[in-house]
């Protein structure tokens, strides 16, 4: 054999070596690179922010069973790096009805404006209450007329201001009612404009009846495993999904601006059409639709 085709098949040998011998290091690299990928993916979890809002009925320091569920859901996600804070609104002087302050609607004093400020600090919002007659509590009900009254604000892009962040509930109680409760709070959030993941709610009821609740010993509320399950779950979703939006600077604002509605339909012709009033966001308009006003 030559000396260039003996060269050759030395290069074809060392070629099949280099793909079935593992380099020195190679398994390091590959373990670095995977680190600096899981890293690069927690990151936009560890910027996030979470706000629980437990509507228990009991003042501090008395003890919340609806405290027991928010424990288990924070503890998700600060093991994921997000910063999470709580507000039990029974403690707060927080006055009943639908205006962002109510000082200016007879009331001598009103918390909410505060609790307002922490609201919109955070990406992700998670209303936790009991039922009581198998509904959510009326603190419950309160903080969702608050939310309610604060829903005609807007953010910076001229959105309704709870656009962008993300919602889910928490609910604790006896005998029966999680998901009608959950879809009470769901909807309205969603309405308000907050988005909402799947499997967005959790919760635990004991045996129909008199019984032990969530912490009471026995009660068999905190090894509960759907009722882990879908926490986990609830909690997972919320943060994907913030991180998404997060990630995307929020939901984009095209086509859905209270300010260009109104714009576009003050500057049709009276008899204008709903595909007129839709041409401001680009979006088609089926022949369907096209129905005069």
């Amino acid at each position: 054999m030559t000396d260039v085709g003996q060269s050759a098949t030395n290069r074809d040998r060392r070629e099949k070596l280099r793909l079935v011998r593992p380099v020195p290091g190679r398994n390091a690299v590959s373990r670095a690179r995977g680190r600096r990928e899981r890293h690069r993916r927690q990151l936009p979890l560890r910027r996030l922010t979470a706000l629980f809002i437990n509507c228990t009925l009991k003042p501090s320091p008395q003890r919340s069973h609806t405290q027991g569920l928010i424990d288990k859901s924070a503890e998700i996600m600060m093991a994921r790096g997000i910063t999470t804070s709580e507000i039990r609104a029974v403690d707060h002087d927080m006055a009943t009805g639908v205006y962002p302050d109510m000082t200016g609607h007879g009331f001598a004093r009103d918390e909410w404006p505060t609790l307002y400020e922490q609201v919109m600090a955070a990406d992700i919002l998670v209303i936790a209450g009991p039922i009581w007659l198998g509904d959510n509590s009326s603190v419950t009900k309160k903080v969702i007329e608050r939310l309610y009254g604060c829903s005609g604000l807007l953010n910076s892009a001229a959105q309704y201001a709870f656009c962008g962040r993300v919602g889910g509930c928490l609910i604790s109680g006896n005998e029966d009612g999680v998901k009608h409760c959950a879809m009470k709070v769901l909807y309205s959030l969603q309405h308000l404009g907050y988005t909402i993941p799947p499997q967005a709610d959790a919760g635990w009821i004991g045996p129909a009846g008199p019984g032990p609740s969530y912490l009471d010993p026995g009660s068999g509320g905190p090894e509960n495993d759907f009722t882990n399950r879908n926490t986990t779950f609830m909690a997972w979703n919320l943060m994907r999904l913030a991180a998404m939006l997060k990630r995307a600077k929020g939901v984009p604002a095209h086509g859905n601006q209270r300010s260009e509605w109104t714009r576009a339909a003050a500057s049709t012709h009276p008899t204008r059409t709903t595909a007129d009033l839709y041409a401001f966001s680009g979006t088609p308009c089926s022949s369907a639709k096209m129905r005069r006003h």
